[in-house]
């Protein structure tokens, strides 16, 4: 199969062109897909693209998106393609005022999912701060008409933080079907206001953690941590504790890679036994579940990981 490197880093962090570039490990390289996975990477792309869906894997430039659309699996991301948040880690385009909602994307989103045959769907959101509920309405909507239309097929929602207003979240959830409501704090606390937008915090997140555990205790939680950004190990396992402390049932924990040269340089790459390590403490201090790699993004095999604790 072919084989493929990751595009190589450059530190944003000066302006000669005589910068040392920092060339990604050698854990890094992908798989292309080739022949009956190939076949099935080509059709989510045409079911994605005639549905004209968003999709995570495109926005944040994954860089699993092979694997994962030629396994015919794909994240969706709703409520358009620009994020009203300007957070320094993410690829997603910012946006102070978006366009309206797409009022048909509930019923293109089901269509997509019904004719992916998806056993587990993950749909994602973009921040959108210019509406009084954060989008809550929409989101709902669209997990609604998904679970009516594709009624065995399993949701999970990665939602924004929906500018910590618990009404709103309870709008979201009341009575809604739902297996996996993932959030992420993205990184350790002490580097929030590097990293992530000003409206947005670690603090912030835990809340919507713990809300989601007050007001539905049988939906699961998950969320994720990027390292690479100037954290330390201990930060990372204090992190992880943090999570627990709000009954976060699954943790993901990924490498950050610079989407491009406007946003934060790596600062590090821990070795994927560093991430076994992680691995390990995430099942010590008692979540159900855990995914920690060089190349895990939050979504990453969510529908393996959401059967794995829900079949013992």
């Amino acid at each position: 199969m072919a084989r493929q490197r990751l595009p190589v880093l450059q530190d944003s962090d000066t302006k000669s062109k005589k910068s040392p570039k920092i060339r990604l490990p050698e854990w890094f390289r992908v798989t292309l897909p080739t022949g009956k996975s190939l076949n099935k990477f080509n059709k989510i792309k045409a079911t994605i693209t005639k549905n004209t869906l968003n999709t995570v894997c495109v926005e944040a430039k994954c860089p699993n998106i092979h694997e994962c659309w030629s396994r015919g699996t794909a994240t969706f991301m709703i409520a358009g393609q620009e994020c009203t948040r300007g957070c320094r880690f993410c690829a997603v385009g910012s946006i102070k005022t978006p366009p309206p909602l797409d009022e048909e994307e509930p019923q293109n989103l089901a269509l997509a999912v019904k004719n992916m045959k998806l056993e587990h769907a993950v749909i994602t959101v973009v921040n959108r701060d210019d509406l009084d509920d954060s989008g809550a309405t929409h989101y709902r909507r669209c997990i609604e008409k998904v679970r009516e239309t594709c009624p065995e097929t399993s949701l999970e929602l990665l939602c924004s933080d929906l500018a910590g207003d618990k009404n709103s979240l309870s709008l979201l959830l009341k009575n809604l079907e739902l297996e996996v409501f993932a959030h992420n704090v993205e990184c350790v606390p002490r580097l929030d206001s590097k990293v992530r937008d000003v409206r947005a915090s670690f603090n912030q997140s835990l809340n919507i953690l713990r809300w989601v555990k007050e007001l539905r205790p049988d939906i699961i939680t998950k969320s994720s941590i990027m390292v690479g950004l100037g954290e330390t190990d201990e930060e990372v396992v204090e992190a992880m504790k943090l999570l627990r402390e709000v009954n976060c049932d699954i943790i993901t924990i990924g490498q950050y890679l610079q989407p491009n040269k406007k946003l934060l340089p790596v600062d590090r790459f821990p070795t994927p036994e560093k991430f076994k390590e992680w691995d390990k403490i995430a099942n010590e201090i008692g979540f159900l579940g855990s995914a920690c790699g060089p190349l895990v993004r939050s979504s990453y095999r969510a529908g393996t990981l959401y059967r794995k604790i829900t079949s013992n």
